[in-house]
């Protein structure tokens, strides 16, 4: 393929990109009075959406947000994963009459399967410790609604905005047990087969 690599620093550049920025440039797109979307919308007739008032759309915003952020860092790994695959073992399944499914659930899958491993087990953890995205975007409350409220967010305001620092301790304890029991169960889902 031309130009691979171009593409490849281009899908990985929001990674290396401050968070704080790309939240402050989706707070642009997302403003309920003056962001861009609504703009657009309005242009076309449409109702403008309450992208930080409104539970559900804040949830929407940040999402976008963190997908956007971390959509090229996982397509660097899974695009580093199939080239380890020798090209010969396909043109031997080829040969044997495997069709284009066939190759890739017995050839190219099973390879992948610590790569998927490594993926789902950090975008569960980045998930459940998303702070700075909804911070920037709608403040430490978490929105009007506290739609954005994220379980670190609230530890946050628990420790440095109640002085609870105990109570948010114990948030901690039970944030680290929670990613320990989810990275436990991905494990064991996408091992699965291996014999492990």
């Amino acid at each position: 393929m031309r130009f691979k690599d171009f593409y490849r620093a281009v899908y990985f550049l929001p990674n290396i990109t401050s968070i704080v920025a790309v939240a402050i440039i989706f707070g642009s797109f997302f403003g309920d009075q003056f962001g861009l979307i609504n703009g657009l919308l309005q242009a076309v007739g449409l109702p403008r959406i309450e992208w930080t008032s409104d539970p559900f759309w804040v949830k929407v915003a940040i999402s976008l947000m963190v997908i956007w952020r971390w959509t090229g860092y996982n397509a660097i790994i899974y695009l580093a994963g199939p080239q380890s695959i020798p090209h010969d073992l396909y043109e031997a399944a080829t040969i044997d009459g495997a069709n284009r499914s066939q190759q890739f659930f017995s050839i190219t899958l099973p390879p992948l399967r610590p790569i998927i491993l490594f993926t789902v087990i950090l975008s569960t953890i980045g998930g459940m410790q998303l702070f700075t995205e909804p911070l920037i975007l709608v403040g430490n409350t978490g929105g009007s609604t506290k739609g954005g409220l994220t379980l670190v967010l609230y530890l946050y305001n628990q420790a440095f905005g109640n002085q609870l620092f105990g109570y948010a301790s114990a948030i901690a304890w039970m944030l680290f047990l929670i990613i320990g029991v989810f990275s436990f169960i991905n494990w064991k889902f996408v091992s699965r087969g291996e014999g492990v």
